[in-house]
């Protein structure tokens, strides 16, 4: 196997695909931002909220399933894009989504470091943050089956506090595992005390693209169709146990938080899964929370690096990037992406030191709107790919795996993911983010343009895309 292959291996199984999709979804914003979204929106705004994220992330998984078992290809979304939509809209996914995640996985860097603090107080941060820097690169760089098994556990572990907390929980709601202040039991008083919503509907509203934000990250799984043994059958599969397995852990986790923490005192700690083990007096709840959510944090990094690195070198085929990084090493991995995209990540995390209140504020502007620009584009494709089919005289019985109700299900996922744009820009404190993220969409799309003028007129040898 040669520098010069040019092909991705197909060392993901059917586990991995599952584990990778459902590791991309629960991490910081289940146990660490459940509990503001709790103390806004209230206990029952809270649950809807997830409810409706949850039906969302339903429609773009099923469309994204159709297109990756029709098309498996490691640009994922990116690659539908251009061969559907056009490949402007292919570039400028492809550079927000890489970004979006290079400068998350920046961000998961410091995160774990402070997290190790707890247990080492007299180690300098950057000390953690360079040591994860090390593992996550040699996790992505040693081969794809590497970075699925330790996916796999870190994903394993999460879900596994996840069940724990919720039967842990559950018991206490009904006395059975008594509170450790010697109070009664909450029962159901906590939910429906003193308000279904009460901030109002609006405050609901308000907290919906937070709630958003903590499901974006499974469209992973068709980032990792390329390297996919038998999408035909993983995929789908893939999808119908995240998506049902997705929506019981959140939903669940957020009823039991809600009858056990008040709304009030909600999103004032650390964590509010802290909160419940120390309510029912769990010895060691802080170190053992501290240590689930540092695997979330290195899952999300590790999933992340993944994904931009392939996004990048899949760009890089067509033209759309650098063509130097479409080599892959003798394990059948895209170092020199990869290498790029962490160089990338560093960056993004030297300008939360050096420029927080200008290009970092950016960058997060750009990375916190990407995800829903994304799920847009993944529902339009597979709108303009199902339409494409129907013309050339296809049928639904032609494809290996169908997504229900078109033309309604896609179209429904485009118009809920762009009035959550609505919700943005009525909120003066993340109206900003509106500015820089459809500034830098076009932008993407301006320089998409410049390029394919350059090469019309010889500037560039390049191959057009």
């Amino acid at each position: 196997m040669s520098e010069d292959r040019i092909q991705l291996t197909r060392a993901l199984k059917s586990r991995h695909i599952f584990m990778l999709s459902l590791g991309g979804v629960i991490g910081t914003g289940l146990f660490m931002g459940s509990g503001v979204t709790i103390n806004q929106g209230g206990p029952a705004g809270a649950v809807l909220a997830y409810l409706v994220a949850g039906v969302l992330m339903y429609l773009v998984m099923v469309c994204l399933g159709e297109l990756s078992v029709q098309m498996p290809v490691s640009g994922s979304f990116q690659a539908h894009a251009t061969r559907y939509i056009g490949p402007g809209t292919g570039f400028m996914i492809g550079w927000v989504y890489w970004m979006s995640w290079a400068t998350t996985v920046g961000l998961e860097f410091t995160a774990a470091g402070m997290l190790m603090t707890r247990w080492f107080p007299d180690v300098p941060i950057w000390y953690w943050s360079a040591l994860f820097v090390v593992v996550l690169f040699s996790l992505n760089g040693l081969a794809t089956r590497a970075f699925g098994e330790a996916e796999y556990w870190f994903s394993g572990i999460k879900v596994a506090a996840i069940l724990g907390f919720i039967i842990v929980g559950l018991l206490a709601i009904f006395g059975v595992l008594p509170l450790a202040s010697g109070e009664p039991a909450p029962m159901l008083s906590n939910l429906i005390g003193d308000s279904l919503f009460p901030n109002g509907l609006s405050a609901v509203f308000a907290v919906m693209m937070a709630v958003v934000y903590a499901f974006q990250g499974c469209e992973i799984m068709g980032v990792a169709a390329g390297e996919t043994d038998q999408p035909e059958k993983s995929i789908p599969r893939a999808v119908r146990n995240v998506v049902f397995r997705v929506l019981i852990f959140y939903v669940l986790a957020i009823v039991v938080l809600s009858a056990i923490v008040p709304w009030q005192q909600a999103g004032l700690m650390e964590s509010p899964f802290v909160q419940v083990f120390d309510m029912v007096g769990i010895p060691f709840a802080a170190d053992l929370m501290n240590f689930v959510i540092l695997t979330a944090i290195l899952s999300v990094g590790n999933s992340g690096l993944y994904a931009s690195t392939r996004i990048l070198w899949a760009m890089s085929k067509t033209g759309m990037a650098p063509r130097g990084l479409s080599t892959l090493s003798k394990r059948g991995v895209p170092l020199r992406a990869l290498c790029i995209t962490l160089c990338f990540a560093l960056l993004s995390l030297l300008t939360s030191v050096v420029a927080a209140d200008t290009l970092f504020m950016v960058l997060m502007a750009i990375s916190g709107m990407a995800g829903t620009v994304t799920w847009i584009v993944i529902a339009l494709a597979q709108y303009r790919f199902r339409r494409e089919h129907y013309k050339a005289g296809g049928t639904v019985q032609d494809l290996k795996y169908a997504a229900p109700l078109y033309p309604f299900l896609p179209l429904a996922c485009i118009l809920l993911c762009s009035s959550l744009f609505v919700f943005l820009a009525m909120d003066p404190t993340q109206r900003p983010s509106l500015y820089w993220g459809f500034g830098f969409v076009g932008v993407c799309y301006a320089a998409y343009f410049f390029l394919q003028f350059k090469r019309q007129r010889g500037v560039i040898t390049a191959p057009a895309v």
